[in-house]
């Protein structure tokens, strides 16, 4: 899933780490997240929307994923 996690992490001028460590989890998830291979659970997302002051549906891009579902969907039979 597509999300604004390291565009607003560089802007805010925080290492992974740093992020990491303010909502308690591994920099490692943090990476997983940025790299859209790992989707943050809502808890998570919750708090690194808090972290940066906009909302979970802005933070985790979620008009534009939803567009993209719904088009995979659209070609089943």
């Amino acid at each position: 899933m597509k999300t604004k996690v390291k565009e607003l992490r560089t802007a805010a001028g925080l290492t992974q780490q740093q992020l990491a460590s303010q909502v308690h989890v591994s920099a490692r998830t943090i990476i997983s997240i940025e790299k859209e291979q790992y989707n943050p659970s809502l808890m998570l997302a919750y708090r690194i929307a808090e972290v940066f002051g906009v909302t979970v549906e802005d933070l985790c891009c979620l008009r534009e994923n939803r567009e993209l579902e719904d088009r995979r969907y659209e070609n089943l039979p």
